[in-house]
């Protein structure tokens, strides 16, 4: 095995092979951990800017208050790390389904990863969020009818490119209908995509949501030696909710 490469972590799960990589990027001559579900990339280090951006954007219009935040999807926590950053947070729940993703984190495989199960603010919960989601107890299997300032989900490529087939129902108003009673009233859902803005799948935010608005993320791309970017969806529930 070339001192450039090494494979980390390789595991079967239910929805495929899972590997955590670690390589020396040539460039920049720093080591680079790349996520790979399949034939997948689920994420790498080499690109953050958006998961960083999920969690500023999401909870930028928020009070300045103590926040309970929920996040769907770990990959390499820079989403989580990015929301414990924020002084407000008080309690932070991360929902993965894959339990050896949370035991790298665990086992400090990952550099983000004893900083995350050392907070105490911070649990790593392994659990299928699409189906807490639109479960009868939400998202926090130890406290049931829980609710959130803001659930921030990073799984999916984007609501059009689903990893299991199960998760497309989320995206469908009656599942954000779900997920929006999970939110306290003015609670925030911000959504991760990698696909340029999606002006469908904004009408059906603004058909649950109160507000909602497309960001789009640029960064830089030293693989295609430009420019990339990301999408991030931030969608408001009402102030005056109604009753459920």
């Amino acid at each position: 095995m070339s001192a450039r490469f090494e494979e980390i972590d390789w595991r079967p799960t239910p929805l495929g092979d899972i590997s955590l990589r670690r390589r020396r990027d040539p460039a920049s001559g720093e080591d680079v951990y790349e996520v790979k579900l399949g034939d997948d990339f689920l994420m790498s280090s080499l690109f953050t800017e958006g998961e960083i951006a999920l969690t500023r954007l999401g909870l930028a219009k928020l009070p300045d208050t103590e926040l309970d935040v929920a996040v769907g999807g770990l990959g390499l926590g820079y989403t989580a790390r990015a929301a414990l950053d924020d002084a407000r947070v008080r309690s932070l729940i991360v929902v993965d389904a894959i339990g050896e993703v949370i035991d790298w984190h665990r086992r400090g495989l990952v550099p983000l990863g004893a900083g995350l199960a050392a907070d105490p603010r911070c649990r790593l919960v392994q659990g299928d969020f699409f189906a807490l989601a639109g479960g009868p107890l939400g998202l926090d299997p130890e406290t049931p009818h829980r609710r959130f300032h803001a659930i921030l989900l990073d799984v999916d490529h984007s609501p059009r490119h689903v990893l299991n087939p199960s998760h497309a129902a989320l995206y469908l108003p009656a599942g954000l209908r779900a997920l929006a009673q999970l939110l306290h009233p003015d609670g925030v859902f911000a959504l991760w995509s990698n696909d340029p803005p999606d002006p469908e799948f904004g009408e059906v935010l603004a058909g649950v949501f109160a507000e909602s608005a497309a960001h789009v993320v640029d960064f830089d791309n030293p693989l295609q030696g430009g420019t990339a970017a990301n999408t991030v969806y931030v969608a408001r529930r009402a102030a005056a909710a109604q009753r459920d």
